[in-house]
């Protein structure tokens, strides 16, 4: 098998992946921060580092996948105090939600799951550490900030000097900063704030900053220095950038071998926002199209690329990810282990080896669903639904998917077995035009009739 490379965001290249711990991987990809509902942009963090975490055991390693859930932030603060609830409740209203969100699409559960909430102490210790090593000041407002230009690597991740960076643009202006380009570690309380979000520290009543929760979790769970950190294109700077200055300032250490970046979702070739109108939650495209359509749609393309979201797009995918459920309805896989030695395995592992290429795999993929239309051939049959499983995929049974939002709806599958009995009917006394008319209605519905050989008819979802 090929050797794994991954597009080191950090290095700006592909590089060939070497853990820290031969056979052992240490994971950590930044997740949603709970006061509303997921979006498709956070669908596809999840889809996608659900897909690295799965490739990575499929490989062989043993792996330690943490995604936080960020429970403290201003917008949380602010949207509970609209709502009239607690924290908590809001929180775990939409912890719960999220998910829901994420089994629907496939994404198993990350190893370790931390609340930032339960985490504040190790925060506090690295902000003690930031500040006995000269990075760390509080402010005359309170706020304990970061100083950036103490600390000398600032900007190698996301390729910005220090110079080049203008206040305003992604930074806090604060008046009690030295220097406009440092951002808040601990912030100070504020008399309005509820006291469940009041921490106390040897700095007085206050909270973390969103940055340094994310050093803090990762650090205790993975360890000071880790091999791979995850997140969206948005987090690269400032977050990732803070998070590299705030860990390697307090521990001297290098904090993260490589670091991974998906890319943007836009809807129409326009980005995603709630201003342009044509912001989607997870559950909004749940309500139009199949979770595993969804999942398949953001595997096509590769993580890296901007994502386009249109309905367009998802009858796409619809109809290709029915073309593979239609190859194995009359072929059952012949029940042997995948067979990664074969053709078609070799090409696929290629594939997702060169930084998880999974337009190229899921090309392997048809070309296999091809060969099963064919051929008919079990051994093909067993090796598409071994690959395509690998990364979350054809894991239901053909009628499963087929029927999918359908069956479930007694009235209505009732309907389609009587129209398909009055159209076997109609074609028995030669009455073809009633046959069509028959076919016609079922298709004006979503149904599509597929009749085999034996007067046998099968249905499924347009």
């Amino acid at each position: 098998m090929s050797l794994l490379k991954i597009y080191n965001t950090l290095a700006r290249e592909k590089q060939p992946f070497t853990p820290i711990e031969p056979g052992k991987v240490r994971m950590y990809v930044c997740g949603m921060t709970v006061y509303d509902y997921c979006h498709i942009g956070h669908a596809r963090v999840m889809v996608v580092f659900d897909l690295v975490q799965r490739w990575l055991r499929a490989s062989g390693y043993d792996v330690t996948y943490v995604r936080n859930i960020t429970d403290i932030d201003d917008k949380i603060i602010k949207r509970a105090a609209e709502n009239g609830e607690s924290i908590s409740q809001l929180t775990q209203r939409f912890i719960d939600a999220m998910d829901e969100d994420a089994t629907a699409l496939g994404v198993q559960k990350p190893d370790q799951e931390p609340r930032a909430t339960a985490y504040v102490p190790q925060m506090l210790g690295l902000i003690e550490a930031l500040e006995r090593n000269g990075l760390a000041y509080r402010s005359d407002d309170g706020d304990v900030n970061f100083a950036v230009r103490h600390f000398a690597g600032y900007g190698k991740l996301s390729g910005k000097s220090l110079d080049d960076l203008r206040a305003g643009e992604r930074v806090d202006v604060n008046a009690g900063k030295h220097d406009p380009l440092d951002f808040v570690l601990w912030k100070a309380s504020k008399a309005t704030e509820p006291d469940e979000v009041k921490w106390q520290s040897k700095w007085g009543s206050g909270r973390p900053g969103w940055h340094i929760e994310c050093s803090a979790m990762s650090c205790e769970l993975l360890g000071e220095h880790f091999d791979i950190h995850g997140g969206g294109a948005d987090l690269q700077f400032p977050h990732h950038e803070n998070e590299i200055a705030q860990s390697e300032g307090a521990t001297g250490k290098t904090f993260v071998n490589y670091w991974m970046h998906n890319g943007f979702v836009r809807v129409d070739n326009e980005k995603m926002s709630k201003s342009l109108g044509n912001f989607f939650t997870i559950r909004e495209v749940l309500a139009k199209f199949d979770a595993e359509v969804v999942r398949f749609f953001i595997l096509r393309a590769h993580y890296r690329s901007q994502l386009n979201y249109s309905d367009a797009h998802l009858d796409d995918a619809r109809n290709a990810l029915t073309r593979m459920y239609t190859a194995l309805k009359d072929v059952t896989p012949d029940g042997l282990p995948l067979d990664m030695a074969e053709a078609h395995a070799v090409r696929f592992a290629e594939a997702m080896n060169d930084d998880f290429n999974t337009p190229l795999a899921v090309a392997v993929l048809f070309e296999l669903t091809n060969e099963v239309n064919k051929t008919k051939s079990p051994v093909l049959a067993r090796q598409l639904a071994g690959l395509a499983g690998i990364v979350g995929l054809l894991q239901r049974t053909p009628q499963q998917f087929l029927h999918a939002g359908l069956a479930d709806d007694g009235d209505l599958e009732t309907f389609v077995l009587e129209q398909i009995a009055a159209r076997a009917d109609a074609k028995k006394a030669r009455n073809f035009a009633e046959a069509d008319r028959i076919r016609a209605v079922l298709l004006e519905k979503g149904i599509v009739l597929e009749d085999k050989p034996g007067g046998l008819t099968e249905w499924r979802k347009a």
